[in-house]
């Protein structure tokens, strides 16, 4: 049975304008040691609601691996460092995971 690990850990969800924009985020983010793992997914396009107009925009969507508790930092250098006004940011749960890999995960988000 894969354990719970609905209290510790989320799956972030954050987009950017470009595959550069991203990777330059998902480099920070692990240096930072508020994700463990951030995947970086180009190629996604965008419908939504601007400040009152449709639009539509290519962006690279980013999947931050971490854990709820560093949810508030991981806002904040989003926040500094993003190039959009209001960066997409939403936590899911993860429910269930792999005990490898939360071990792993538990491993590399240690403070020093």
């Amino acid at each position: 049975m894969i354990p719970s690990a609905a209290a510790k850990y989320c799956l972030v969800l954050s987009t950017a304008p470009t595959r550069k924009v991203a990777l330059r985020l998902a480099r920070q983010i692990v240096e930072k040691k508020l994700a463990a793992c951030v995947s970086v997914i180009p190629g996604a396009v965008s419908h939504y609601r601007w400040k009152g107009k449709i639009e539509k925009s290519k962006e690279a969507v980013l999947l931050i691996k971490t854990s709820r508790p560093l949810f508030s930092s991981l806002c904040r250098l989003l926040k500094k460092n993003h190039p959009y006004e209001v960066p997409e940011m939403l936590a899911l749960p993860v429910l269930r995971g792999w005990p490898d890999y939360l071990a792993w995960m538990d491993e590399v988000l240690k403070a020093d």
